[in-house]
């Protein structure tokens, strides 16, 4: 049931994608109501509220797939349809990588740049064509891996509850985490950890994936050699695999204008070239062979499990 779950909420947001920014606005409603009623700076405070707003959605959602799954195995797979379709977001986010490729290559730089800014949320006026590739290949890499991948892994492996778990997970920890100044240190910590755990499997399976599909090899030297140098340990094993995937080169100072993140803090990542609007395509291609493989693994465990 779930290969043919995860095909048909495929196949339903291929053809009507939900809005990325309409689903980040309720989530960021569910955050901020969660602190407004359990924030009183101690870290038992972001214990219990990560635990209301993440862990028990799940176990609710645990509890309702193991009833329909009993009592109405039809609205059981109309649950997990539910769930896919709201949790994992191919073409969310996918419409800006694919018009700042389109921009680039008719040379429509400025264009590019101002996707670029709409997407990261950052200042992106002084980016040359290669520092716009390059960290449009970069939020690629990690938005297929926390949109598409983790979820439908964890999903896999536990039901729709899993990809309710770690779709609140990345949504409390984007909201708390990397803005502290919202939250007490201890509250913005609590939310980073729980993610942290919930991520660390998909996290490297994804990686993993990366290297199969790709350039095995490299991606697992640029893995085992350079994610830990990057700022955020658990983005630089994505994107330190990816980039050996593609043979490009990632990370690098950029230069970002006013209110940006172009500073020293980003390392050299993979052994490449310098990115280009050819090597987006080649993360195109990356993503979609990861998908595929991942879907040819779950139908290869649903034969094996019926023979």
């Amino acid at each position: 049931m779930s290969l043919f779950s995860i095909i048909l909420a495929l196949a339903i947001e291929q053809v009507k994608p939900l809005s990325g920014a309409r689903v980040d606005t309720l989530l960021a409603a569910h955050g901020r109501q969660l602190e407004a009623w359990f924030n009183a700076g101690e870290r038992h405070h972001g214990v219990v509220a990560w635990c209301v707003g993440a862990a028990l959605p799940a176990v609710v959602v645990l509890a309702l797939q193991i009833a329909l799954a009993w009592f109405a195995p039809v609205a059981a797979f109309a649950l997990n349809v539910a769930v896919l379709y709201l949790t994992v977001g191919f073409r969310q986010y996918s419409h800006f990588f694919t018009d700042i490729h389109m921009a680039l290559r008719l040379g429509e730089l400025d264009r590019a740049r101002a996707l670029l800014g709409e997407w990261r949320g950052v200042n992106s006026d002084r980016l040359s064509s290669s520092e716009v590739a390059r960290l449009a290949i970069e939020q690629a890499l990690l938005h297929s891996h926390r949109h598409v991948f983790a979820p439908l892994l964890l999903f896999a492996l536990l039901g729709p509850a899993g990809a309710v778990l770690y779709r609140l997970s990345l949504a409390l920890s984007h909201l708390w985490g990397e803005q502290p100044d919202r939250v007490s240190q201890d509250f913005a910590r609590v939310a980073r950890q729980a993610h942290a755990v919930v991520d660390w499997l998909p996290q490297r399976a994804t990686a993993a994936a990366f290297a199969v599909v790709g350039d095995f090899e490299d991606a697992i030297y640029c893995w085992r050699t350079q994610a830990h140098i990057w700022p955020d340990a658990s983005a630089g094993i994505l994107l330190a695999s990816g980039a050996g995937a593609l043979g490009v080169r990632l990370g690098m100072p950029v230069h970002a204008g006013p209110g940006g993140d172009g500073g020293d803090d980003r390392p050299v990542l993979g052994t490449g070239d310098d990115a280009d609007a050819d090597f987006m395509q080649s993360t195109i291609g990356l993503v979609w062979r990861t998908l595929v493989l991942g879907v040819l693994l779950l139908a290869l465990f649903w034969v094996a499990s019926w023979v």
